[in-house]
């Protein structure tokens, strides 16, 4: 990656599994009407969509019913509704990205950076042995 990349560790999703419990989580700030949030994402390059546990986007300020775009997952998250929420979002030093994201009902789902529309706009590189990965923003 060239030099405007930007280094985040691995960091743990299970304490318990040691080493083998680290996962590339991005931390970002998410900015939706008024307000602010952050959190980290999980980055999931077999995921197609960005996913948003239903608890974020009510802390965002987002209003379930307010949104009328459902869209039906696959998987583990078919059992529940989802809807269109469009966020901006902050990553590192990057300029605000505006990002697409299935909000779910589900709570016990990360939230998930997928094909659409994380990966449209960043590049990442995965040091997997060195417990890294890389952020480019595309331009």
């Amino acid at each position: 990656m060239n030099g405007d990349a930007v280094r985040f560790p691995f960091t743990a999703a299970n304490d318990q599994l040691g080493e083998a419990g680290l996962r590339p989580f991005l931390p970002l700030t998410f900015a939706y009407q008024d307000r602010t949030l952050s959190a980290s994402g999980l980055l999931d390059t077999g995921a197609m969509v960005n996913v948003l546990p239903y608890h974020l986007g009510v802390a965002l300020g987002a209003r379930w019913e307010q949104q009328d775009q459902v869209l039906h997952l696959t998987g583990n998250l078919a059992q529940y509704e989802a809807k269109v929420l469009l966020v901006t979002a902050v990553v590192a030093n990057f300029e605000p990205v505006p990002f697409a994201f299935a909000w779910s009902q589900a709570e016990n789902v990360p939230l998930i950076l997928g094909q659409v529309n994380f990966f449209l706009k960043f590049d990442v590189c995965f040091y997997r042995t060195q417990l890294a990965f890389d952020v480019r923003l595309v331009a």
